[in-house]
């Protein structure tokens, strides 16, 4: 990271690992079968996920591979991840605990590496660089842009209520203060742009945009979107300390209030592939 303001520590997501399989909606098979095609992916070669977290990605991918690797720098989200790789059998998948900026660490080399949701927390130029070099010739780099905790806003009419995004940051707020947290220090302006001239910078050329997924409507409860809050890095459940009892029964009263019979609904967003090549 570039920002002054704030430095990456390792309770960055301290105690929203296991929010995450309840509280993020699950990326769809689209996904991977947009990236399958695009890539002409034919279940050759190594998969490289950055920040791999529970393993959302890289579980849904793992069988486009001959094997996958999963890096993370919390060791709570590859306790999820390996459940996650339990549950559906995943043999293919080795999960390594250690932060982007440490490759390539003896990993060796990739026909593709993805980054979900997670190079905005890295020193970008660095994890560029390496990852230029851990790929193969004919490789890709893929980032993959969504907000799987929370669907688009809009008024159109859906079968239960949408949930009260904009309470429930108020209510963050009133318990956190106005400016964003991350770890042990805050996001004044967010997280960083000027993503393309990074990748530019580090040798790559493109990108390629695909966009999947969105509209679909999707039913959640009051536990889905109460995970969903303490899967963010703004909410995680670490930030509020003894506070915490307190915070989640107020977040499930606004939550109940809000909702019809216990439900919601929202529609899911858009998810954007961007494909760099080395």
């Amino acid at each position: 990271m570039t920002d002054a303001t704030w430095q990456w520590d390792e309770t960055l997501y301290a105690g929203s690992a296991s929010h995450y399989s309840i509280g993020r909606l699950p990326y769809p098979p689209s996904l991977a079968e947009a990236i399958g095609t695009a890539l002409d992916l034919d279940g050759t070669g190594r998969l490289l996920d950055v920040g791999c977290g529970p393993g959302s990605l890289t579980l849904l991918l793992a069988p486009l591979f001959e094997a996958a690797v999963g890096v993370d720098a919390d060791q709570d989200m590859l306790v999820e991840a390996r459940r996650r790789a339990d549950e559906v059998g995943a043999t293919t998948v080795e999960w390594r605990h250690l932060r982007a900026e440490a490759l390539p660490a003896d990993l060796g080399t990739f026909r593709v590496a993805t980054f979900a949701q997670s190079f905005h927390w890295m020193d970008r130029p660095l994890v560029a660089g390496h990852v230029h070099d851990m790929l193969t010739p004919d490789g890709a780099w893929i980032h993959v842009g969504a907000s799987t905790h929370q669907g688009v806003t809009g008024d159109d009419p859906l079968p239960y209520p949408r949930p009260p995004w904009q309470q429930i940051d108020e209510l963050v707020a009133s318990y956190l203060g106005p400016v964003r947290r991350a770890g042990q220090g805050l996001l004044p302006a967010g997280t960083p742009s000027g993503e393309a001239e990074i990748m530019q910078a580090a040798g790559f050329t493109g990108p390629t945009r695909i966009e999947v997924g969105g509209g679909t409507v999707v039913e959640r409860s009051v536990d889905e979107i109460t995970s969903a809050v303490f899967s963010l890095s703004s909410s995680a459940p670490h930030l509020f300390a003894d506070r915490l009892p307190a915070f989640e029964a107020d977040l499930r009263r606004v939550l109940t209030s809000a909702a019809r019979d216990g439900r919601f609904s929202e529609r899911r967003r858009e998810i954007v592939i961007v494909i760099w090549r080395p």
